[in-house]
């Protein structure tokens, strides 16, 4: 992405970085920038550099969560899906908390668009294993290869554990 003299740009520039590969961001940008560039302002700007940068009120891994939920939830923007979940990876969600996140959206927005944010995770995943991969063949182990992932394993929960469920009695209602 060329430099850009306006201040809203140079900040969504600063928070697509925060979020995503450096170079996996600027690539997305330079498509809109060439394909429509008054558009690729508008909502880059807006996003990003107006709403993404408002992290005093919302952290970016707080504004992950509710990406992911939102776009899991609309079942029709799966690249944007799997971008933010590289994304929430990045800035410190765990695998399994999206899980849970994508879960949790399927109760209120339906089983199916559950089951894509599902299928868009596993490519997600897939995407930035090989992207790590091939910066590691080429000796650049630390770059974050569309989007670093902390650790796989789920983070123990701070709350108080559940209790274990037991098992309904035949013919009782509950």
């Amino acid at each position: 992405m060329a430099k850009t003299n306006d201040p809203r740009m140079q900040k969504a520039l600063e928070m697509l970085h925060a979020i995503e590969d450096k170079d996996a961001a600027d690539a997305v940008v330079s498509v809109l920038n060439e394909l429509a560039p008054d558009y690729a302002k508008a909502t880059v700007a807006y996003a990003f550099g107006d709403t993404y940068a408002r992290t005093k009120q919302l952290a970016l891994r707080d504004r992950e969560i509710t990406t992911i939920a939102a776009l899991a939830a609309m079942g029709n923007a799966l690249p944007q899906l799997k971008v933010h979940i590289r994304s929430g990876l990045k800035v410190g969600l765990s695998q399994q908390e999206i899980v849970e996140i994508i879960g949790h959206v399927g109760v209120y927005a339906g089983f199916p668009a559950a089951a894509n944010a599902y299928f868009a995770m596993k490519e997600a995943l897939a995407e930035s294993a090989a992207a790590r991969q091939a910066a590691a063949a080429k000796g650049d182990p630390g770059k974050p290869a569309a989007g670093k992932i902390k650790s796989v394993k789920a983070k123990p929960s701070k709350a108080a554990p559940a209790a274990k469920a037991k098992p309904a009695k035949a013919g009782k209602k509950g």
